[in-house]
C-alpha cells in the first residue's frame, strides 16, 4: 500500500506535468481553443434571431408557399442588384413601415441583408407585429449570388 507522501509527490508531480505542458503548447492550445470558437459559432448564431433557411429552402418556400422577400439593404444596393421579386425595406425603416407588411401576415416572410449577420434581430420586430413566419436568409443577398439564382436591377 502506497504510503500518503507517495501519493502527494505523484499528484504534486502530474500537477507541475500539466502546468509544464500548457506552457510548452500554448500557442497550439490557443489555436484549438480559437478553432473550436470558430465550429460552435455558427450554431450560437443560427439559435439567435429565428429560424434561418439557405437558399435552397428559400426557393422553395417562394416557389410552394409564395414567400415574401424583403430586402433589408439600402435603398442604393438594393437599386444595383436584388433578389428577383424582393421588396425593399431598409432595415433603420423596418419597425415603421412594417404595417406595409400586414396584409401578406399569411405568407411566409423571408428577410435578408447583405450578408446574412444584420438580418438576425429583425426577427423578433416582425413577430411582434403578428408575423408568425419569419425566416432569415443564412449568408443573406451574397449567398444568393453565389448560388447562381435570378438577381435583377
Amino acid at each position: 500500500m502506497p504510503q500518503k507522501h507517495e501519493l502527494v509527490h505523484a499528484l504534486n508531480y502530474n500537477a507541475l506535468m500539466t502546468v509544464e505542458f500548457i506552457t510548452k503548447n500554448i500557442f497550439i492550445i490557443a489555436i484549438a481553443l480559437v478553432s473550436g470558437g470558430m465550429l460552435i459559432w455558427p450554431l450560437l448564431r443560427r439559435g439567435a434571431g429565428g429560424p434561418w433557411v439557405n437558399t435552397l429552402a428559400a426557393t422553395q418556400l417562394i416557389n410552394r408557399s409564395d414567400a415574401l422577400v424583403i430586402d433589408l439593404r439600402s435603398h442604393e444596393d438594393y437599386a444595383k442588384g436584388h433578389i428577383l421579386g424582393a421588396r425593399n425595406i431598409p432595415l433603420a425603416e423596418l419597425e415603421k413601415r412594417a404595417g406595409e407588411l400586414d396584409k401578406h401576415k399569411a405568407k411566409p416572410l423571408i428577410l435578408h441583408c447583405g450578408d446574412g449577420n444584420r438580418a438576425g434581430g429583425t426577427v423578433a420586430v416582425l413577430r411582434k407585429k403578428g408575423f408568425d413566419s419569419v425566416h432569415n436568409l443564412s449568408g443573406g443577398y451574397t449567398a444568393w449570388q453565389q448560388a447562381g439564382l435570378p438577381v435583377e436591377k
